[in-house]
């Protein structure tokens, strides 16, 4: 038996490599372009909704209307949460990681799904949808729990966006703040083959079930060099807060110390982050109406500087930080809030995979020792 040819290079992190073809996303870093099924995303962005968005990365296209009223009507229905999944988030400890709950839960509610291991296209669609319906109520459903509060019932035709908002407090979003919510979660629903969309094709292509897959993802967005980004923008940004420090005198101090400032740079873009770019013009609105202009105030300050010390960008990561900041969202949600918009990009790519399936099996180059001997 002949074995095939050893890979002759390999790269840090799979950086470059192709690793299979895709329809659903391309990212162009030297231009700072982003695509969902051919259409940009500030188009995306500023024109369509997240269900709309959802629908297209699930079909290819945009919804006609009698096709988003349908998905709109599907999410609706499943916006309901086994109850021995709230009796396990009411046995969460307080200070448990949000990550570590939805994980739990995405988990758990496999077991509530008849259909969990049916593999069908039908039924991975309905899951699916499923998931993009139950993971925003898990969130805020464990938001509430942890303040004595019991989780709300969801708003009846409300989107996504304006619903998980209300549940986090029961007071009805402004028109503004549902907007820009909905904005972020276009943002988010999809950017290629990252770490946490390549470790769901990766379980996909075992054959395992939809659950599994979503719960391994939630697993790699969960890392700190993944997801946890805007988060810790937004800890910065509270820490410079608290300082009591100029903002430009704050980050001069840190980059003399040879210190990361979090929110900029990306692995794919060398220019602006499409998306940074758009959320900075909404967060500027949002800050405006709202009358809360400090962490925005202070995003400004700090991009400016680093673009003028280090040629560095804003990734989305950093605006969106500054935006479900003036919100009043719970830093420790901001990851959650990213895996309930990436579950539609995960999903389609699931579906995708599973449409013409292959077990992705790369290999390593051994690097250890040889002709060892126990001498024996």
């Amino acid at each position: 038996m002949s074995l095939d040819p050893k890979p002759s290079s390999s790269s840090r992190g799979l950086e470059g490599v192709i690793a299979l073809e895709t329809a659903i996303c391309d990212i162009d870093g030297q231009k700072g372009e982003l695509i969902y099924r051919g259409y940009d995303i500030d188009d995306l962005a500023r024109h369509c909704s997240f269900e709309e968005v959802a629908w297209l990365l699930w079909n290819t296209t945009l919804p006609e209307p009698d096709e988003l009223l349908r998905l709109d009507r599907m999410l609706q229905s499943e916006r309901v949460l086994p109850p021995m999944i709230l009796d396990v988030m009411s046995m969460t400890p307080e200070d448990a990681d949000p990550m570590a709950v939805l994980r739990t839960g995405v988990s758990a509610m496999a077991h509530f799904d008849t259909q969990a291991d049916d593999a069908s296209a039908e039924a991975n669609y309905r899951k699916a949808v499923r998931l993009t319906a139950r993971m925003p109520m898990l969130i805020a459903a464990f938001n509430r729990l942890r303040n004595g509060h019991q989780p709300l019932t969801p708003l009846k035709g409300a989107s996504t966006a304006a619903n998980f908002l209300y549940q986090l407090d029961g007071k009805e979003p402004g028109e503004a703040a549902v907007r820009i919510f909905d904005a972020c979660l276009v943002l988010h629903a999809e950017h290629g083959l990252n770490a946490s969309t390549f470790a769901a094709r990766v379980i996909g292509a075992t054959l395992s079930d939809v659950y599994s897959a979503i719960s391994g993802a939630i697993g790699a967005l969960k890392g700190s060099l993944h997801g946890g980004a805007n988060l810790r923008v937004m800890q910065m940004l509270a820490e410079i807060d608290r300082s009591g420090m100029d903002p430009r005198s704050w980050v001069l101090d840190r980059l003399q110390q040879k210190e990361r400032i979090m929110g900029f740079g990306h692995r794919v873009y060398k220019t602006l982050d499409p998306r940074a770019a758009i959320l900075r013009e909404m967060s500027g609105k949002l800050a405006e109406e709202r009358g809360e202009k400090k962490w925005f105030d202070m995003s400004l300050t700090l991009m400016d500087v680093m673009e003028t010390e280090k040629g560095l960008y804003p990734n989305v990561d950093f605006f969106s930080a500054s935006v479900y900041g003036t919100l009043g969202i719970p830093m420790d949600l901001f990851t959650p809030i990213f895996a309930m918009s990436r579950v539609t990009g995960w999903t389609a790519h699931l579906m995708e995979q599973w449409s013409d399936n292959r077990l992705i099996r790369p290999r390593a180059a051994y690097s250890g020792p040889r002709s060892l001997s126990t001498g024996r």
